[in-house]
């Protein structure tokens, strides 16, 4: 059976309906979507990460904002990135200090977290590592997909700086994916690379 990871956004879980809905489109062609809560904690979240990818083996990762942000560096594996946000500790130095909710249902129960110096510091050092070692064959590798409305993140030159432009595709939506934007722009290229793998 081919595997995809699903890494979800900031404040969110696996549980994100995202995921859900493309398990659900996907497991009937012998598909299986994997999504784990990734660690508050960046430093704890890309140790994970890798670790997890290295034990799973994904045949294709597709992530949303700060999870694209981790996924980035996840090398040698197809990726799909959309609305990447690569700048998180600058986002929350502005706008995120202090307690945030979660928005999807989170395996240990937690319902809250709390953004503080010591996490945007984490961030930042996540960050240090982004856009090391891209090759051709990296960059054959990565697709980054960007909403056109998107009023809360915008990456589009620092992907088209490092990836180039040839795989780079707009839609029209913001930075939350909706089940139109899923189905319509993200879905087609998931079943593309999955099909020519």
């Amino acid at each position: 059976m081919k595997k995809v990871l699903y890494i979800h956004g900031f404040a969110s879980a696996g549980s994100t309906g995202s995921a859900t809905q493309m398990r659900n489109h996907l497991y009937p062609q012998g598909v299986q979507v994997m999504s784990p809560d990734v660690p508050v904690d960046p430093l704890e979240a890309i140790s994970f990460l890798k670790t997890f990818v290295e034990g799973e083996q994904p045949d294709l990762i597709v992530a949303t904002s700060m999870g694209a942000l981790y996924a980035e560096q996840l090398k040698g594996f197809p990726r799909i990135l959309v609305n990447p946000s690569f700048h998180m500790a600058r986002l929350l130095m502005f706008r995120g200090l202090g307690r945030h909710e979660f928005r999807n249902k989170r395996q240990d129960g937690a319902t809250e977290f709390k953004v503080d110096k010591a996490m945007i510091q984490a961030f930042q050092q996540v960050e240090k590592d982004s856009f090391k070692g891209i090759d051709d064959r990296e960059k054959a590798l990565v697709w980054g997909l960007f909403g056109k409305q998107d009023k809360l993140v915008n990456c589009q030159a620092d992907f088209q700086k490092h990836y180039g432009k040839a795989q780079m595709q707009l839609f029209e939506g913001e930075h939350f994916l909706n089940d139109k934007v899923l189905s319509h722009v993200v879905m087609p290229l998931v079943e593309r690379i999955i099909n020519e793998k």
